[in-house]
């Protein structure tokens, strides 16, 4: 192939702490929202998940012989401040240290994630998360301390992950919201809470980091109206507008959606959006926009109510594509979508691109002895690999890099052991911890020639 991807190309790995870590009460730590969930029959408790807390260079290993040379992790809140806004715990700032020097050590460059849905309890229970600004206060003096600590060390960074899920339904459950009606002014507050956080710690990287990245972070909503009807199109394309372009043009410089902003008007919720927050919105410009990417939805306008605000389209809307395949989670595989993404962002925003999240979870079980042929995984990753490869060579995209979830197997996000991302797989199960062993599944080898090769070798 004529076309090769930069040398600087990044390879790597995605996780949060709260799927991964383990640890929940050791190294001076407190209790996040996570540490209280309690388990089910297809969900673990999150108090060991995969150990990487004690395992991490065993995992570092592994993924600097697949060749990755970049690792994107979230430090956990309340590892760093028990409370989230009292004395910082230097147990816990000494650990990420450690952690980031052995990621620095074995030529993989450390992205650092700040929130990843796990706010800690204290500030849950007396403040009820995100819906307050005093814990959005508390969320940027964290931030500017992470800043302080780990700036140096680090080029990448992000405040949120998937930060547009703050605007929807199930924002409730990740932002530290413990009791209330889920009402949709909560949900705006949660919005623009994170929001102003976002743009205040993405300005306070730049002023005290230069040369240091922000980028700003979606689970992008591809939605494909279900037929060529007009109202299908429309709703499709309003449900765009609020769940992604509205912060995708914040991070571009362009502040919120006109559009977003005349329900905000028309709903009464203009004292949410305070002067001084939207004159600082109006300043912001991230340094690259960055996405998770598993599937695309379809969306039938017929069964939405008159008057239903746009977060809840899909509650009503959702609709199977029948021109894809779906994984066991009905999760549909649309790896064209990838790349319809990736050209899009750069299309419009002239900012580097990097999808930082993208992968198939499956129902897998090792019987000790076997190698998992999971020829599926293989097909997935090359298939949307080569897309993005598209977007680069034919649609003149830039892309930093491309990051897979979990690709040593963590917790879901619901805690269940059974869904699996990883090309390595970690020997336990919901309610079994076994011997938390990691043995490289078929697509390891795969993976790691793809990786080594840049990308050529598929």
């Amino acid at each position: 192939m004529m076309n090769k991807l930069p040398k600087d190309f990044l390879w790597g790995n995605s996780v949060s702490s709260m799927q991964t870590e383990g640890a929940w009460n050791e190294g001076g730590k407190g209790k996040s929202v996570y540490d209280i969930r309690e388990p089910s029959e297809f969900a673990s408790d999150w108090k060991v998940a995969t150990d990487s807390y004690h395992r991490y260079e065993e995992d570092f290993d592994l993924m600097q012989d697949l060749g990755m040379n970049c690792y994107r992790f979230q430090i956990s809140w309340s590892r760093i401040c028990p409370t989230g806004d009292g004395a910082f715990n230097q147990e816990g700032i000494d650990f990420y240290h450690r952690f980031i020097d052995a990621l620095i050590a074995r030529g993989i460059e450390p992205m650092i994630c700040l929130y990843h849905f796990d706010m800690p309890l204290a500030l849950a229970e007396e403040y009820n998360g995100f819906n307050d600004r005093r814990v959005m206060d508390a969320f940027v003096r964290y931030g500017k301390k992470m800043i302080d600590c780990y700036g140096d060390k680090v080029k990448y960074w992000l405040t949120f992950n998937e930060q547009n899920i703050f605007h929807m339904p199930i924002a409730f459950r990740i932002s530290g919201y413990l009791r209330g009606d889920e009402t949709l002014r909560e949900l705006y507050e949660v919005q623009h809470h994170t929001m102003v956080a976002h743009v205040q710690l993405t300005q306070y990287l730049h002023q005290t980091k230069p040369g240091k990245l922000m980028g700003g972070m979606l689970a992008h909503q591809l939605i494909y109206p279900a037929t060529c009807k007009p109202r299908d199109i429309f709703c499709a394309q309003q449900f765009d507008e609020f769940l992604n372009q509205n912060l995708l043009r914040v991070y571009a410089g362009e502040g919120y959606s006109p559009e977003v902003m005349a329900v905000v008007k028309r709903e009464g919720f203009d004292d949410i959006y305070r002067e001084d927050d939207l004159a600082l919105i109006a300043q912001n410009k991230n340094d690259y926009m960055a996405f998770s990417y598993y599937a695309s939805r379809t969306l039938d306008s017929d069964p939405i109510p008159e008057g239903c605000a746009v977060n809840y389209y899909l509650q009503y809307g959702d609709k199977n594509n029948p021109y894809l395949e779906a994984t066991e989670w009905n999760w549909q595989i649309d790896p064209l979508g990838f790349r319809t993404i990736i050209t899009r962002y750069y299309n419009d925003w002239r900012l580097p691109v990097f999808p930082i999240e993208n992968g198939i979870g499956v129902i897998e079980s090792w019987d000790g002895e076997n190698m998992i042929a999971d020829d599926y995984r293989i097909a997935y990753h090359r298939d949307h690999i080569n897309a993005m490869k598209e977007a680069i060579f034919e649609d003149g995209a830039e892309v930093i890099g491309y990051l897979g979830w979990g690709l040593i197997d963590i917790l879901s996000s619901q805690g269940d052991m059974r869904k699996r991302y990883g090309v390595v797989y970690v020997n336990r199960e919901n309610h079994d911890l076994k011997d938390l062993k990691r043995v490289p599944k078929k697509s390891y080898a795969w993976l790691k020639q793809a990786i080594r090769s840049n990308g050529e070798e598929m």
